[in-house]
This record gives C-alpha cells, sequence and structure tokens, in this order.
C-alpha cells in the first residue's frame, strides 16, 4: 500500500480540476487524475447548445495536468472515466487503489460537458437532462460508493464536492442571455444535497464531506465557450485549489463538515492564495451566492481591497 495519502480529482484535465490537483500535489499528497481527454488535442463536442456545435480540442489533459502533479514532486496517475458511463467510472477507482491501495480525498469537480448546458426548456431535449442528471449527481455517488469502504476502514477520509449556486439560487435572466439552463442548475441541485446527507452517514466513522462553491472562476473552457452566453471574466482556478488543499489538510476542517464553504471568500479571508486580490463583483452577480452574510462578506473585501 502506497504510504503517502491519495487524493481522486475528477475533471481534472483543464481549470478547477487542474487547480484542485496541482495543489493537493503541493500538499503532500500523491494525485490521480480523472477526466475524458487524455492527451492534447484530442476532439469531443463541447457546445453548450443545441443550437450549435464546436468540436475544436480545449487546451489541457490529463497527461498535461500528471505533469504539473509530477514537477510539484508527487506522483501522478491517469484514470480516465466518462462521467455517464457507470463501467469506466468503476475502473478508474479500481486503477488507483489497484496501484496505490486507497483514496483518502475524492474530490468530485467533473461534470456534464455538452448541449443543453445553456439552453432554455422548450429548447433542451429530455434526453440531455437525463445525462446532465446522471453526470452531475448521480456520477459522484458511484465513486463515493467505491471509495467510502476504504475510508471508513482506515477511520478517515474526506470527499469534496465542487457544487455551484446555479443549484441552490435562481438566475436574474434565462440561458442565453446571461442566465443558465435547467439541466444545469435542477442537477447541481441534487448535487448539492450529497454532502450533508453524507455528512450525517459517515462523519462518525471519521469521513468528512464538503461543499465548496466555486463562485466565478475563469477557466479555459469559460473562455473558450460562455463569453457569447454572457459569462466573462472571474477568478483563477488556483482559489478553487487553495481551498481544496486547506480542507483537505487543515486539522479544523472537521469542524466544517457538512457545510457549503463559499471558496472566494474563503480563500480570500484565510490569505491561502498571496497575491490574489480577493473576489470581484460582477454585473449579474453571476456564480455568488446572495445571502444577506455573504454579501457583507463581499463588502468587506472590496473595503479592504480599496483600502
Amino acid at each position: 500500500m502506497n504510504e503517502r495519502k491519495v487524493a481522486l480529482v475528477t475533471g481534472a484535465s483543464r481549470g478547477i480540476g487542474k487547480a484542485v490537483a496541482v495543489a493537493l500535489a503541493g500538499a503532500g499528497f500523491d494525485v490521480a487524475v480523472s477526466a475524458r481527454t487524455v492527451s492534447d488535442g484530442e476532439s469531443r463536442e463541447h457546445s453548450s447548445t443545441v443550437k450549435s456545435s464546436n468540436t475544436k480540442p480545449l487546451p489541457g489533459s490529463l497527461e498535461a495536468t500528471a505533469a504539473l502533479v509530477e514537477k510539484r514532486g508527487a506522483s501522478a496517475l491517469l484514470a480516465p472515466a466518462d462521467l455517464v458511463d457507470v463501467g469506466s467510472l468503476e475502473a478508474a477507482v479500481a486503477r488507483v487503489l489497484d496501484t496505490w491501495g486507497r483514496v483518502d480525498v475524492l474530490v468530485n469537480n467533473g461534470r456534464y460537458i455538452g448541449p443543453g448546458h445553456m439552453d432554455q426548456l422548450l429548447d433542451t431535449p429530455l434526453d440531455l437532462l437525463e445525462k446532465q442528471l446522471f453526470a452531475n449527481s448521480l456520477a459522484p455517488l458511484v465513486l463515493a460508493k467505491a471509495v467510502l469502504p476504504g475510508m471508513i476502514d482506515r477511520g478517515a477520509g474526506k470527499i469534496v464536492g465542487i457544487t455551484s449556486a446555479a443549484g441552490y439560487g435562481d438566475p436574474a435572466k434565462p440561458a442565453g442571455e446571461g442566465g443558465w439552463g435547467l439541466g444545469y442548475g435542477m442537477s447541481k441541485a441534487a448535487f448539492h444535497r450529497i454532502a450533508g446527507i453524507l455528512h450525517a452517514e459517515q462523519f462518525r466513522h471519521g469521513v468528512e464531506v464538503f461543499n465548496v462553491s466555486p463562485g466565478f472562476i475563469a477557466t479555459e473552457r469559460m473562455a473558450a465557450d460562455m463569453a457569447e452566453f454572457g459569462f466573462t471574466g472571474g477568478e483563477p482556478p488556483e482559489v478553487i485549489g487553495a481551498t481544496v488543499a486547506w480542507l483537505a489538510t487543515a486539522p479544523e476542517a472537521r469542524e466544517l463538515s457538512g457545510t457549503c464553504i463559499e471558496a472566494q471568500f474563503f480563500c480570500h479571508e484565510r490569505g491561502l492564495l498571496p497575491g490574489w486580490a480577493g473576489p470581484q463583483p460582477n454585473p449579474e452577480g453571476i456564480g455568488y451566492d446572495r445571502s444577506a452574510a455573504n454579501l457583507e462578506a463581499l463588502e468587506r473585501a472590496l473595503v479592504e481591497r480599496s483600502s
């Protein structure tokens, strides 16, 4: 069995997943990275709407992320999987367990990529809604069921879900006009409920479970696909990497199990990413929790930055 702790990160070929994998490597974990894109230049459909097609290769791959992990002095393992293919998900976990014998931290970051994400209901075929529900809310459970027995046996483990404010808040505008589609919101809402329920079941066994809400993050896919829908700008993915690495290593993280961490405010308030100015507002409030507490936190952050 591997003597070092092991993390498994989904959606790790680019964006938030890549940043999380690199941050965990820097925090002392060997990292298994999972996604569909193994090598640079692979092409597949990634348009967010049924109205168009886009198969131009996106930047990033598991091989590229693995190289960054290894640059941080950690071992990397490629564990390719498709979130709508149960067999591939089970095989990915089996590969990690066969190689390293354990998964100490599971980060469910990957989500459905493809048409229907930014379409309104009357334009969205039901089978695309089913795919989003499975990829975003059931696939993470396939992975959790595969890693939980080992965590329970060791009396320790962490499951981190990269949730979204779309799962617990309403868009200000319709999909295609600055908001998001029903399939994304409803599947993220289902996903958002997982952490609290797993915490109730598993905390007594030493397993900590968290939701991390990233806010609006500037990723490669955002730059390639989302400007046409009114989504521009955003904060660096390393904000989420730093937040997840803290949850994975800090003893006091145990007190937050079962809760949702608003990553941008959390990272800023604790100074987890030196040199980052803090959360920036955007015209539509995209990606932010609009609760009074978080609006006050945003105001404090803006005052701090301007002083």
